[in-house]
């Protein structure tokens, strides 16, 4: 069976997106205080990775991510194993998430009435890599050339492995971007591009994200999605009005995927998150974020399969509003 973003949108009308891999995992005694983070319980404990995938199937998610963000070759080659080994543990991402996923299917999902899930291959940024926040600055100190093969290997082996679409993301840099972007068309699958972005209309580079759309979906066939993550949630909305508006003057009506964080503020010298004041409920939210324009919505990081309940029931507290 394939699983297919177009028909999920066509049927569901919103698509939900999982929520956050590290959170659930340390709710669950896994130990991140790694530079492989999650890839670290990828290597040592992929059944705990399997479970994440399936609670959030059964809080409502339409797709999931794959616990291939902090997986990278010269990072698992840097804690010891072999180039062989570090693409089997990255192949293991999307392995894992297909057997999490065809066993929900097949005893629960099926039977009720559900999407078959779509498998996100996630292509983390050059900064998670280094491990000390360069996703949320960008600047990186690395040629294109570099930073292009940085990221081909790994995304080749996440498409052999089986994977629906890449998920290119939490993605500072406009540079970046576009290399992945080009990336993946040369490897002939679809993807979208998400980018992390530090007000409500800038990119965490500073390049405005409007144009960063509108340079993003030149002449990008397989380029299938567009959005932002791990931002602030209070950023959403204004986010999607420049994506909005950078499509439009584009030329282009590809739908847009937002997942932010809860509500948190990350310091990468002690690689916590802490409360950054009160807002509203997350449900609360991403009802906002489907007001606004957005075709999926989901959780970043903080995030657990309760917001991810939360975002189910908005969904279907505003399509009977859209439909009035």
């Amino acid at each position: 069976m394939k699983a297919d973003l177009a028909s999920i949108l066509e049927n569901n009308r919103i698509m939900i997106i999982d929520g956050s891999m590290s959170t659930p995992l340390e709710r669950m005694g896994a130990d991140l205080n790694d530079s492989l983070w999650t890839a670290k319980v990828l290597r040592e404990q992929p059944e705990l990775i399997k479970k994440v995938h399936t609670d959030y199937f059964r809080a409502g998610a339409d797709c999931g991510i794959t616990a291939s963000y902090q997986a990278t070759i010269p990072g698992l080659m840097a804690k010891g194993m072999t180039e062989t080994e570090a693409e089997d543990i990255i192949d293991s991402s999307v392995r894992v998430f297909i057997e999490a996923r065809d066993e929900w299917w097949e005893t629960e999902g099926r039977a009720a009435g559900r999407e078959y899930p779509l498998c996100l291959a996630s292509v983390g940024p050059y900064g998670a890599f280094l491990a000390d926040g360069s996703e949320y600055r960008g600047n990186y100190e690395i040629s294109d050339d570099e930073l292009r093969k940085f990221h081909r290997r790994r995304m080749k082996i996440l498409k052999d492995a089986g994977a629906d679409m890449f998920l290119i993301e939490t993605i500072p840099s406009k540079r970046e971007a576009l290399i992945c972007a080009d990336l993946a068309e040369e490897l002939d699958l679809d993807y979208w591009i998400s980018f992390s972005c530090m007000s409500g209309t800038k990119i965490c580079e500073g390049d405005p994200v409007r144009e960063c759309i509108k340079e993003l979906v030149k002449d990008r066939p397989h380029l299938k999605m567009v959005g932002v993550n791990c931002t602030d949630p209070r950023f959403i909305v204004s986010l999607i009005e420049e994506i909005k508006a950078g499509l439009q003057e584009a030329g282009s009506d590809l739908p847009i995927a937002v997942y932010p964080n809860s509500g948190e503020k990350y310091d990468p010298g002690t690689k916590t998150w802490t409360r950054a004041g009160e807002g509203m409920a997350f449900g609360a939210y991403a009802y906002e974020y489907m007001k606004a324009g957005a075709k999926a919505v989901g959780g970043c990081c903080t995030t657990v399969d309760s917001h991810i309940k939360q975002v189910a029931e908005a969904r279907k507290r505003y399509l009977p509003d859209m439909y009035k």
